[in-house]
């Protein structure tokens, strides 16, 4: 008998998740759909591997696929031209500083593509987490201009990695090298690519990726954590 995802009530409780054992093979990972963005329902739906990816004009999609890309942050790879550029200092870095203008750089449409999955109602969404000490950016400045930069998810000691954007060489990559830095021991980055790939990120399988993050989501944040202490316009 053909599986199908689960349709979530919005009136369901913040926990009304089918086990992520039931992802379907077909698409990868689709496990579920409706709900709502609420933070108490996404914060339960990153700690248990699942994220929302869906397009406008279809209802919210959880995901949980298997393999999941993750990175280690001991495992981040830095190229040589990449490692002169943190040498230089071209980029000053700061933390949650402009969480909303991150989220908005991310979502602009790129090069090679006309829409984007962070609709509004995602931005309101994990604006919200922002306010709530939860959702946190990093952004690279090259001068008083705003070059790039990445925002996700902070639970214990994993970071849920949303989006990354650059508008100057290397932005995006200095961000993400910083943000290994703060003491987090995972990084999700959902799903693969070749680009994560060439930073050292690595497919897991999702067993040992639900393992891990039982095991640190429960553990103390990094102390050096970004914190939504700085302006979000």
């Amino acid at each position: 008998m053909a599986l199908h995802p689960l349709w979530i009530p919005q009136s369901a409780p913040p926990r009304a998740f089918p086990d992520v054992d039931f992802a379907l093979e077909e698409p990868n990972g689709l496990l579920a759909l409706g709900g709502d963005l609420a933070p108490e329902r996404l914060l339960y739906a990153y700690a248990h591997g699942i994220f929302p990816w869906y397009s406008e004009g279809q209802p919210i999609l959880w995901w949980s696929p298997d393999p999941r890309m993750a990175l280690e942050p001991g495992e981040l790879k830095i190229s040589r031209s990449l490692r002169k550029t943190i040498r230089r200092g071209e980029y000053r870095v700061t933390l949650s500083h402009c969480f909303q203008r991150v989220v908005r750089g991310c979502a602009a449409p790129r090069a090679n593509q006309s829409d984007t999955w962070i609709l509004p109602e995602m931005m309101h969404a994990y604006g919200r987490l922002h306010e709530l000490g939860h959702a946190h950016s990093i952004e690279c400045w090259h001068g008083e201009k705003l070059a790039g930069g990445l925002y996700g998810v902070a639970i214990g000691r994993v970071f849920f990695g949303e989006s990354m954007f650059s508008v100057r060489r290397d932005a995006s990559k200095v961000a993400l090298a910083h943000l290994c830095s703060l003491g987090y021991a995972l990084i999700d980055c959902q799903l693969p690519s070749e680009h994560l790939e060439r930073l050292g990120a690595r497919p897991m399988p999702r067993d040992g990726f639900c393992q891990r993050l039982h095991r640190h989501c429960q553990e103390s944040a990094p102390a050096l954590a970004p914190a939504s202490r700085g302006a979000s316009h």
